[in-house]
């Protein structure tokens, strides 16, 4: 048995007919396309008129060179670098310390909002212009217990027991600035009156103002001041204009451009504050520490003075020499220099420890000018001793007067400092938000986008329904398993019609006929037919009897309305016709002959009727009928009995054409028993729903049974696009009929 695999394609021109057949599938589903890209262009437009508009506050604040300190010490930094000032200024901006302070003076923990109807309440509100205060907007459809414009709600205190914090409360409006509390199940937990501080039930609420109709709802609710801190933390956004420029731009977004200003002008003048008293404390702890050190070396002074009026009183020498006064000089400037640096060394060992950079480099200076200094030591060395003893103590009454010189002045200079500190930041530019052009939604931005969404989805969907489409859409491929296309039969409405009022209830058009070609002989799926009845009539000329079977792959292929249909058209052309319903499991021929099911084939097998008995004449003239009947528990047994061979042979020489209509071959194995029997043997093919391997296991399945296929019917055909190559076998079909006079 020859073992036939089907090419589909040569490899040839595989890209090009993908591309034909990708591109004609999205011109069949050019309406798929245009309806997702209308819809979500309409979506987006809806979205950007009724989303609520997002404001943006900017401020902007300079960072100026900070001074303070010690001398020397912000060269010392300098020399090292660091991070960005700017950079921790920001984090200073957000820190809790400021954010947590604003949170608490605005009440921002404390938040509301009236109840809206949901997608258009809100935009409602907002178009509502009140022309006096107090104006509300009249509610729509009547829904007096949501928001419709107008309504103001001032919380002047809330305070929740701990369960309910971050948990929503609802305060609905009454009569006589009244109002009552809810919590999330219904339940009352206070009322009370605007004005009035009500405490009830662990709740302590005080509204300072209350505009809205009786029955209107609030959302309230009073959230952990962490959570409110941490919430408007990620709202701002800091960050430096330029690299090392010191300036600071804050903004925050917010859907009420008056709170964003509030909450960031707040937040600049918490910052400023902070700055200012951080500056004055590090001038308070330097004088402190300078003004602890003066009385010592004041101390020191006085007792170096009294020292060098003693000796010199003693030794009767007032004067040293040129030479000696010189190496003096030189002396009293280096130790004046290490005296500052131990007072620079000092102030970082409280500031850092001793590995930090700036300790490290003072250390290296130091121990620089005290090998200096120990050189000048040895030249002093080689003066006479009265006159080495005389330069020391004139060296050190010397250096400590300029030590506690430049210690008072610097005190001095901390204390003005300390009384008049400004800070090194200031607010340039102070909060401010545009009204007439809201941050958010990008109106147009968003019409755009959402509409390439929708032609981008509807792209997507037409392509993944063509790539999981494993159905046959061209005759060709059937033609490639082996299988000669008989006929392309094109999908008919009017038989979808037909089918549907088979299935309905309806008794008033019972005369009505269900057989397409009796209802509409110039459609198009019976011109079809005809076409095939021709071809059967050729095929009939080497076969071993007049039977005919039709069946199908899988269920639904339509190969009940081939088998009724050509034997109509049989019928017509003068031949005596007999129509079969072996499908004894869901057979439904009888249907549309308005025939009863019963007395028929299976009570035939079973011996329960005689042939008589069971063929029925229809409405249509020379064409007869055998039902499917009774519903046995055994129809394949009984299409195996010699009953069913001795039925065929008995009515073989009474009719012209005997059509067989079988259940699916690969759902039971009906189609192969009836087949053996059979002179002709067709496959009905549905269009888009028949994939190829199944119709090549249909085929496999009578070839090892020993059934040959004469051909196949490609029923249901719709003119596609993308069914390439597919106009050699009926891609077109033409109506051709006189018309009416």
């Amino acid at each position: 048995m020859q073992n036939i695999t089907p090419p589909y394609r040569n490899q040839s021109s595989t890209d090009e007919i993908d591309l034909a057949v990708l591109f004609g599938a999205l011109i069949d589903g050019k309406w798929i396309i245009a309806g997702l890209t209308l819809l979500f262009a309409l979506l987006g437009v809806t979205y950007a008129i009724l989303a609520t508009p997002i404001y943006q506050a900017n401020a902007l604040i300079q960072i100026e060179e900070k001074s303070g300190g010690l001398a020397g010490m912000s060269e010392l930094s300098d020399v090292f670098g660091g991070p960005s000032k700017a950079v921790t200024e920001i984090e200073l901006i957000k820190s809790r310390a400021v954010i947590g302070q604003a949170v608490t003076n605005l009440k921002l923990d404390t938040v509301s909002s009236p109840s809206y109807f949901p997608l258009i309440g809100h935009w409602a509100a907002r178009r509502f212009k009140p022309e006096y205060e107090g104006e509300l907007a009249q509610p729509w459809f009547g829904l007096a217990q949501y928001a419709w414009g107008g309504e103001e709600l001032e919380i002047f205190q809330l305070a929740v027991p701990p369960a309910y914090l971050d948990q929503p409360l609802a305060l609905v409006a009454g009569a006589h600035d009244y109002f009552s509390l809810y919590n999330d199940d219904g339940e009352q937990l206070l009322t009370g009156q605007v004005g009035q501080q009500v405490e009830q039930n662990g709740f302590k609420v005080q509204i300072a103002k209350l505009i809205a109709r009786p029955g209107t709802r609030f959302t309230v609710a009073h959230n952990r001041l962490l959570n409110s801190i941490m919430y408007l933390q990620n709202e701002l956004d800091a960050s430096e204009r330029a690299k090392d420029s010191g300036i600071i731009s804050l903004s925050l977004q917010h859907e009420d451009h008056q709170h964003a200003i509030r909450v960031l002008d707040e937040i600049s003048r918490l910052y400023v504050r902070q700055n200012v008293e951080r500056n004055s404390a590090e001038a308070a702890q330097s004088l402190e520490f300078l003004r602890d050190q003066l009385p010592q070396v004041r101390s020191e002074l006085e007792r170096y003075e009294q020292a060098l009026n003693d000796f010199q009183t003693s030794s009767k020498s007032v004067d040293i020499s040129i030479e000696t006064q010189s190496v003096l000089n030189q002396i009293i400037e280096l130790d004046t220099l290490i005296s500052e640096q131990n007072l620079k060394r000092s102030e970082l060992q409280r500031r850092f420890t001793g590995e930090h950079p700036s300790y490290q480099i003072l250390q290296e200076q130091t121990q620089q000018l005290q090998r200096q200094r120990n050189e000048l030591s040895a030249k002093v060395d080689q003066l006479p001793e009265t006159q080495q003893e005389l330069l020391r103590l004139s060296r050190d009454v010397a250096v400590t007067t300029e030590v506690y010189t430049a210690m008072l002045n610097r005190s001095q200079e901390l204390d003005v400092l300390r009384a008049g500190t400004v800070g090194n930041v200031r607010i340039i530019d102070a909060a401010d938000a545009s009204v007439t052009r809201p941050v958010k939604p990008r109106k147009a931005i968003v019409a755009i986008l959402s509409t390439l969404f929708g032609g981008f989805l509807g792209v997507a969907l037409v392509l993944l329904r063509q790539i999981h489409n494993r159905g046959v859409e061209n005759p060709e491929l059937i033609e490639q398993l082996g299988l000669p296309v008989y006929a392309s039969i094109p999908f008919s409405r009017e038989q979808e019609f037909l089918e549907k009022h088979m299935r309905s209830s309806n008794r008033a058009a019972q005369h009505d006929s269900l057989i397409l070609a009796l209802k509409n002989p110039a459609d198009l799926a019976v011109e079809s037919l005809r076409r095939l009845r021709t071809s059967l009539h050729f095929a009939h000329a080497g076969a071993m009897n007049n039977v005919l079977m039709i069946t199908g792959p899988s269920p639904g292929v339509g190969k009940s309305f081939v088998a009724v249909n050509l034997a109509t058209t049989m019928a017509q052309t003068g031949q005596r016709v007999l129509l079969i319903d072996a499908d004894m499991r869901k057979g439904y021929i009888n249907k549309v002959f308005r025939m009863p099911a019963r007395d028929g084939l299976s009570d035939l097998l079973t011996s329960r009727i005689d042939i008589q008995t069971a063929i029925r004449p229809t409405e249509v003239e020379r064409l007869d009928l055998i039902a499917r009947g009774r519903i046995p528990p055994n129809p394949s047994e009984l299409l195996m009995h010699d009953n069913f061979r001795r039925f065929l042979r008995e009515i073989d020489n009474q009719y012209d054409l005997i059509i067989i209509d079988t259940p699916p071959v690969l759902a039971v194995t009906d189609a192969s028993l009836v087949g053996r029997e059979a002179g002709i043997c067709l496959l009905v093919t549905r269009f888009g729903q028949n994939s190829a391997r199944e119709i090549e296991a249909a085929k496999r399945c009578f070839e090892q049974d020993g059934i040959q296929l004469k051909g196949a019917i490609f029923n249901a055909v719709v003119k596609k696009a993308s069914a390439y190559g597919y106009n050699q076998y009926g891609s077109y079909f033409y109506e051709y009929k006189s018309e009416k006079a």
